[in-house]
Parts: C-alpha cells; structure tokens; sequence
C-alpha cells in the first residue's frame, strides 16, 4: 500500500524536484558573457591547428616528411611535395587539413619533427558548411579568424 501511494503522488520525483530548486538560486548561477568576456581555456587544450612559419623570412617551417599525415589515425592531412632541383630538397606544395574529421588528438604534432604543425588554443572554428572545415596551406598559416562581437 505504501509504494501505491509513492506511485499515486510522485514522492520520487517531489525529491527529486526539491534537490532542483535548491541550487536554482540566483547566488548559485554562473554565467559567462561569452563574446564580451573570452573564457578561460585549459593549459593542455588542443583547438584549431596551424602551420608555423619562419618569422624572419617568413617561409613555412615544414619540410614535407609526411610524418604528420602518417601518425593520423583519421587520414585527414595530406602533404604534397615537389623535389627543388637546385637545393635538391623537397618544398611544400600543398598541405591540407580536415578539421570536420580532426579529433584534436595531438599525434601529429607531436610526429612533427621541426615544430612546424601546431594545436593551438583557438575553438572558434565553426563553419556553415563541410567545404568549409577543409583548411588549405593559406588558412593553416594563418589561423582562424573568429567574427568580432560588438555589444
């Protein structure tokens, strides 16, 4: 009879109820105001990638050894490359990013052996479409740019 009662008058979800309201009072509650105030973000974050350059010359750092695109599990990055005949050293061509597929798992910044491929700290990478998640060598070089908020 008891636990027909319990049933009939919903104590269950009364104490459930009350646990709620107890932290929905106005001294309890947080709120960020995000485009005005930027977040903190966490030491170790691993956000949006880019390609480090030289910054006396300018030129990218990477030397086209493929190791990046070889340590992703997910075969998102390819590295294309033309042989220089005169320095006899492979220069970039191309290099390709699939931040849509990117699970930010750092591997191939750390297979990176001159510290040309970076994870930064940046979040603010939402596109309005899949084309739009494919980062080419002009955008990796330099980094997103995230709208300006005015209040």
């Amino acid at each position: 009879m008891r636990k027909f009662f319990r049933t009939v008058f919903l104590v269950d979800l009364l104490k459930g109820l009350r646990v709620t309201f107890r932290y929905q009072h106005p001294k309890h509650i947080c709120t960020e105001q995000y485009p005005a105030q930027r977040p903190r973000i966490g030491e170790r974050y691993r956000g949006a990638p880019r390609l480090n350059t030289n910054p006396e010359t300018g030129e990218t750092l990477c030397i086209a050894c493929n190791l990046c695109a070889l340590a992703c599990p997910e075969n998102l990055i390819v590295v294309g490359s033309e042989r220089n005949e005169q320095t006899r050293r492979k220069e970039l061509t191309t290099f390709t990013y699939d931040t849509s597929r990117c699970m930010f798992c750092g591997l191939c910044e750390d297979a990176c052996p001159v510290d040309a491929l970076e994870l930064t700290q940046d979040f603010e990478i939402a596109t309005y479409s899949r084309e739009g998640q494919i980062w080419d060598r002009q955008m990796l070089e330099e980094g997103p740019k995230p709208t300006p908020y005015e209040c």
